[in-house]
């Protein structure tokens, strides 16, 4: 098998005696576009803090063979783990091209970087055309709409050669379209890379999933298809709760049949 594929095994991060992420078992293999929702206060964001070596946590993390729990943030990354968050991180004084040269920087020698260069290095190139921005190369990044951002986030992500690639709410702001050509992007990601996506937006997760994982109270509720999700009893229980709102909550996540 693809040592490039991701398994928690009980998983657990506590703060303060409040346990946010409770014994997750989970394994996500290259090609599955795996999407993390739940309520608020499920643990999803937590999840991938703790994965990306921001949070500290107990059990264990494995990527490529190697248990993250317990690395160093900086360590992970060079172990090919990358993360994005709800707002995009983009130097927005330079331009499209010199984000992501100085995000491949990272992987890149001293004397490597003190060398002019009369071309972008391939993986640069490379990078713009999977993330849409070649003819946005040299625009400022301030210039972008919010969701070139995310994808120039991305890309920069995707120059410091990461193979698991979390995303953290990459549509919400997002107009339809620019939801649509994300959904797009991501499909191309995780034909050759391992992908796991936080999500309050439950029509995107809906067209874009290829499985689902619901976290409910720090827990695995329930995993599988989106069809095998919306019919589970557990997931319907949870978003099916007394009162309207819940209704509606619940018709929001599940369908308008729920």
């Amino acid at each position: 098998m693809n040592a490039d594929y991701l398994e928690l095994t009980n998983l657990t991060v506590s703060f303060d005696g409040f346990v946010a992420v409770d014994r997750v078992n989970m394994s996500v293999l290259p090609g599955d576009l795996r999407f993390l929702i739940g309520p608020n206060g499920a643990g999803k964001t937590t999840l991938i803090d703790a994965v990306s070596g921001l949070v500290p946590a107990t059990g264990t993390a494995r990527w490529a063979g190697e248990n993250l729990v317990g690395r160093k943030v900086h360590r992970i990354a060079r172990l090919g783990v990358g993360r994005t968050f709800q707002t995009a991180t983009v130097f927005e004084e330079l331009t499209v091209a010199q984000n992501l040269d100085i995000a491949a920087g990272a992987r890149r020698g001293l004397l490597t970087l003190a060398r002019r260069r009369t071309s972008l290095p391939e993986v640069v190139v490379k990078a713009m055309e999977t993330i849409g921005l070649t003819d946005l190369a040299d625009a400022l990044a301030g210039t972008l709409s919010h969701g070139q951002k995310q994808w120039l986030e991305i890309g920069m992500v995707l120059v410091q050669d990461a193979r698991l690639i979390m995303l953290d709410e990459p549509v919400a702001g997002m107009s339809a379209e620019e939801k649509d050509e994300t959904g797009r992007l991501l499909q191309r990601i995780a034909a050759d890379l391992t992908v796991v996506v936080v999500e309050h937006d439950m029509d995107f997760m809906r067209a874009f999933a290829t499985s689902v994982t619901v976290l409910h109270a720090g827990k695995v509720l329930a995993e599988g298809s989106v069809a095998q999700v919306q019919a589970d009893p557990r997931v319907q229980e949870v978003y099916l709760g007394p009162g309207e709102h819940s209704k509606a909550v619940a018709e929001a996540v599940l369908g308008e049949g729920a």
